[in-house]
């Protein structure tokens, strides 16, 4: 965990900058830990079955989270943890992805 990502007990407390750990095993850079990443998704719980990149509802309160940043432990920075916050909200270690379809 400690080459790919920033995380409680490596980060030393503070975000840092993009391209700082080695590339996933799918050749991307910065997919976990370092700050929160903001998706588009608006927060529920999940079904019991098996799921592929479930979608969210169509409106909420809450957006979806995920990723884990620098302030959390290793168990929760990976794509497939997620958390909850309003989209009113902001702190020092949310972020968000900037992407293009080709």
């Amino acid at each position: 965990m400690g080459t790919i990502a920033w995380y409680y007990y490596n980060s030393g407390n503070q975000t840092h900058a993009v391209g700082g750990k080695a590339a996933n095993a799918l050749g991307l850079f910065d997919m976990s830990g370092n700050v929160w990443e903001w998706v588009n998704d608006w927060y529920a719980g999940y079904s019991s079955g098996a799921q592929t990149n479930p979608l969210g509802p169509v409106s909420g309160s809450y957006r979806v989270f995920r990723g884990g940043s620098w302030s959390v432990n290793a168990s929760t920075v990976r794509s497939s943890y997620r958390v909850n916050g309003t989209p009113a909200g902001s702190t020092y270690y949310f972020g968000f992805r900037v992407a293009r379809a080709p």
